[in-house]
């Protein structure tokens, strides 16, 4: 039996030993990947939104402001502190399957569908968690937790503190 339980934590250890020698990415490789999927394109897009929404918010900075605040090497330095991470959670073996995947024909039609999927999922996500708060709502005030309106009803006197008693009057000698 021990030798079982042996044999066993052996197993267990070695493969432990192997997940943690697994060779992390080169930067290269992570680059390489992030250029595959195309991540340079999509926060260079989401910094020109964030650009757009600011210039709408401050309409007192000049449009020269935010030309030069939407550049290439804000997109670059973004991608170098995010190679790092890549790094932490994958191996070099996953990156490379990563990049055969995103580079194959299925690979390519997931960078260019995910856009449109991800949107049409995220508005059937909104309207399903419309409808659900619209149950709750329905089911709290049909219990009468919640009043007509979805509110906590006010509690009246109850939430009031009680008036401080009068001070009695002094009793009458007699």
């Amino acid at each position: 039996m021990r030798k079982w339980t042996g044999i066993a934590a052996g197993l267990v250890l070695a493969g432990c030993a192997g997940q943690a020698l697994a060779a992390p990415p080169s930067e290269q490789q992570v680059r390489q990947l992030m250029d595959a999927v195309g991540m340079g394109r999509m926060l260079s897009q989401m910094n020109s939104q964030m650009a757009g929404v600011m210039q709408n918010a401050l309409p007192c900075v000049p449009a020269s402001y935010w030309q030069g605040f939407v550049d290439a090497n804000a997109t670059n330095q973004l991608i170098g502190r995010m190679v790092p991470v890549y790094q932490k959670h994958f191996s070099a073996e996953d990156i490379d399957g990563l990049l055969k995947f995103y580079r194959s024909p299925l690979g390519q039609k997931v960078i260019t569908q995910m856009p449109a999927t991800m949107a049409e999922g995220m508005q059937i996500g909104k309207q399903w968690g419309q409808e659900r708060g619209q149950q709750m709502i329905a089911q709290l005030q049909s219990q009468g937790t919640l009043n007509q309106q979805g509110q906590c009803p006010a509690a009246g006197a109850a939430a009031k503190p009680a008036p401080a008693p009068a001070p009695a009057a002094p009793a009458k000698k007699k």
